[in-house]
């Protein structure tokens, strides 16, 4: 049974930074794809970032291009994302997720498996 389980969510001021992770059991994740997504209230669940575990490959919304950056513990089987230059539209909910190929990764529906999600608040 895969589990992933985030943490690090809060609230802080614009310009502040938070930093979350996401910490995976139940299975050897070294091939496999992490992802951090987010939702807004009334709005559809967008991409943010993803790694490869394997091959540390990164990719980013445009959104988050320069003020977020994902990384990988491989030892902890964990994932973070360090968000700093934090805007009040980066309000949302962020989900972590795992899935198995580098490709769609815009693409919620490809994921296997999902966190809980953490609240992300960010003031003006």
């Amino acid at each position: 049974q895969v589990q992933l389980v985030e943490s690090g969510g809060g609230l802080v001021q614009a310009g502040g930074s938070l930093r979350l992770s996401c910490a995976a059991s139940g299975r050897t994740f070294s091939q496999y794809v992490m992802g951090w997504f987010r939702q807004a209230p009334g709005k559809e669940r967008e991409f943010v970032a993803a790694v490869s575990w394997a091959s540390g490959n990164k990719y980013y919304a445009d959104s988050v291009k320069g003020r977020f950056t994902i990384s990988r513990d491989n030892a902890k089987n964990t994932v973070h994302l360090q968000m700093n230059s934090l805007k009040p539209e980066d309000t949302a909910v962020y989900y972590c997720a795992v899935k198995s190929r580098w490709r769609n990764l815009y693409d919620s529906r490809e994921y296997d498996y999902w966190g809980q999600g953490t609240q992300v608040t960010v003031s003006s």
